[in-house]
């Protein structure tokens, strides 16, 4: 697997890692935006999503739904998911190894929830 001496992804600490599979790993967010918020890792070293094999994309996303259910039974406040990318420094991306978010959301988080990543861009998300 190609990784990078300098990435964090590629260097994490072990006992971060809650879940794991061939090709994709997990962790919870180390600054969450909410309760058990989870990152989707793939192990090999890609700088954004649209250079995940199909094999890695595959197993990011059984990893998204083993974890989506693993949330749902330990917390019952949940009732939906934001999932999210960043892809490129303009998007937002700030480590530049592919890493997809698993947010938790409950009913009154905040005050409107419609739009939900169209906030991204401030007045996007009112329509």
């Amino acid at each position: 697997m190609k990784n990078d001496a300098d990435c964090l992804f590629c260097n994490i600490q072990k006992e971060r890692v809650i879940s794991n599979n061939e090709y994709a790993y997990a962790i919870r967010d180390g600054f969450p935006v909410t309760e058990l918020h989870t990152l989707v890792i793939p192990k090999r070293h890609v700088e954004h999503y649209f250079g995940l094999t199909n094999d890695e994309l595959l197993a990011c996303d059984a990893l998204l739904r083993t974890l989506r259910e693993e949330i749902l039974r330990e917390n019952d406040s949940v009732e939906g998911f934001n999932i999210g990318i960043n892809s490129g420094a303009v998007a937002g991306q700030t480590i530049f190894h592919c890493h997809i978010h698993l947010i938790p959301r409950r009913k009154g988080d905040v005050s409107n929830p419609k739009g939900g990543v169209r906030h991204i861009i401030p007045g996007k998300g009112d329509y």
